[in-house]
């Protein structure tokens, strides 16, 4: 009761803190900026944390997986490094670049 009006007490339900990675931070400003609505319901709905920790998490193993194999399939092993280190470089900084773009078209931007 503030003087002769009651006023809603609103207050956000607890949530869970867990720690969120860089991809569910880019998630979280990509909601922000472009699904309003889903960022505030989620928000209000005291899921949001959890649901970017669980981005982040999905983002994290898709992104280690695709490196992984995209790394064997082009045959970027240990002896290319040891054999030829800037070529292995070349080629490992070419595999992440394309598995980044991969987990944000299909997962963070999504």
């Amino acid at each position: 009761l503030q003087g002769e009006y009651y006023l809603p007490c609103l207050s956000l339900p607890p949530e869970e803190e867990k720690p969120i990675g860089i991809w569910g931070q880019r998630h979280k400003r990509y909601l922000q900026e472009h699904k309003k609505a889903t960022y505030t319901t989620l928000l209000t709905s005291g899921k949001l944390n959890s649901y970017l920790a669980d981005i982040d998490e999905q983002a994290e193993e898709w992104f280690s997986r695709m490196v992984r194999q995209m790394a064997e399939h082009e045959d970027v092993t240990e002896t290319l490094k040891a054999e030829n280190q800037m070529l292995w470089v070349q080629k490992i900084n070419n595999i992440r670049n394309r598995a980044m773009e991969i987990v944000y078209t299909n997962l963070i931007y999504a």
